[in-house]
């Protein structure tokens, strides 16, 4: 997959409709690939590119599911309440 000079700047269609786990599998087999170095230069850059934007959307979903994490909060009364969880 080759980003265009047009397309630079912008997340590429699929990698915006995709799941964590299926930016994150994708990201892992760039990973492996580009390890292997059995590729040629171009493919590689291609996908050091693509790893880049899997990589940015994974970030994206981490950062969507921690301001959806409330934890559970007991009062001294004993009554519950949830909170924003402090995850840092």
């Amino acid at each position: 997959y080759t980003v265009s000079t047009k397309e630079q700047g912008k997340m590429p269609a699929d990698i915006k409709k995709m799941n964590f786990e299926d930016a994150l599998e994708e990201l892992e087999d760039i990973v492996r690939t580009l390890e292997d170095g059995s590729g040629a230069l171009d493919e590689a850059i291609d996908g050091y590119e693509r790893g880049a934007w899997l990589k940015k959307r994974c970030e994206e979903k981490l950062t969507e599911a921690r301001t959806r994490v409330d934890k559970i909060v007991v009062g001294t009364d004993g009554s519950g309440s949830t909170e924003p969880a402090d995850l840092d």
